[in-house]
């Protein structure tokens, strides 16, 4: 069976507060450290009410300094906001202290909004060409012979595994032309998935990082003991994500029972088409359909993610993905 991850994005609760979105976060990567994830990645977003995870660095530091053995990463960086020295330094910094357990994705949004893009003073000028450049530069920070005159301390000469993040086929392209491994966001951007999947593997150039193309697929997971119980959890994910593309992103807010019932057309059509890489209800049926994700897409790996207001049930969620992976070996 392929490896399984979790991506977290340490959602803040109505009702709660980053503090305890902070321990949560560490809780999860503890159990899933034990229940035999691969890896544990957490995101970088800016100004959500409902995401806690803004220092992404800081964060994977606490992560990792709290477990042990799990791969902790970032899901990713958004390059744009920030200089290639920096997060060779923040990342070199952290594979320095935890060593061989580190991963960086990058990503190129802003993973924020206009105005608040202005406020982390990124260069707003559109530039299709920047983001492919500050890739090849952060990569050369890592080198160990560097064509650059200024050093990353630390960062310089340390394998520290990268990933292009995408959701487009500009990544997909990036990724290939590169040759390091893709991550596609089909958690939420599933549109483009299988013509990204193509274009990276039929593109893809073997380098001295990778030798042949490595696939990672964001995929939502909605897993209790009951499909009534599973469909209830899944209603705050889906609230969240109406409330987000109205321009309205709040909190994570607590599951209601009947809210599909309640929405429009409209709101349904959106959740069906960007949420359609999901999995929701009890073992039997999540089983069925990560089975029919895997064999559809070939993926070399899959990143679940599990937004759900309860952190005892989202602890439950992730138990039950676990034992499904362990029992297909």
């Amino acid at each position: 069976m392929i490896p399984f991850s979790i991506l977290d994005l340490s959602p803040i609760v109505e009702g709660g507060d980053a503090a305890q979105s902070f321990r949560n976060t560490l809780d999860l990567a503890r159990h899933a450290e034990r229940w035999g994830y691969q890896r544990f990645w957490l995101a970088e977003h800016h100004g959500m009410p409902g995401i806690a995870s803004a220092a992404t660095a800081v964060l994977i530091g606490h992560v990792a300094g709290g477990t042990s053995t799990i791969r902790v990463g970032a899901g990713g960086i958004m390059l744009p906001n920030h200089s290639p020295l920096v997060i060779a330094e923040q990342f070199g910094t952290l594979e320095s202290l935890y060593p061989g357990r580190i991963d960086l994705g990058l990503g190129r949004a802003p993973g924020s909004d206009q105005l608040t893009a202005r406020a982390l003073r990124r260069n707003l000028a559109s530039d299709a060409d920047q983001f492919p450049r500050d890739v090849i530069e952060l990569m050369d920070y890592f080198a160990a012979t560097q064509r650059h005159a200024v050093r990353a301390v630390p960062g310089a000469g340390l394998n520290v595994p990268i990933w292009i993040l995408g959701s487009s086929l500009f990544g997909a392209q990036l990724a290939a032309n590169l040759g390091l491994p893709y991550a596609f966001a089909s958690h939420f951007a599933p549109a483009q998935m299988m013509q990204a999947l193509a274009l990276y593997r039929a593109t893809f150039r073997p380098s001295a990082r990778l030798e042949k193309p490595y696939v990672m697929l964001g995929f939502n997971v909605f897993a209790a003991d009951s499909e009534a119980e599973a469909q209830f959890l899944a209603t705050s994910m889906q609230q969240a994500f109406v409330s987000l593309r109205s321009g309205h992103p709040k909190r994570l807010p607590p599951p209601e029972n009947g809210y599909m019932d309640r929405i429009g057309p409209p709101e349904r059509a959106l959740l069906d088409q960007v949420l359609s890489c999901s999995a929701i209800g009890s073992s039997d049926t999540v089983k069925l359909k990560l089975e029919a994700f895997i064999e559809q897409t070939g993926a070399d790996e899959l990143m679940i993610t599990s937004q759900i207001f309860d952190h005892s049930a989202r602890l439950r969620s992730y138990e039950i993905v676990a034992n499904l992976h362990a029992a297909l070996g």
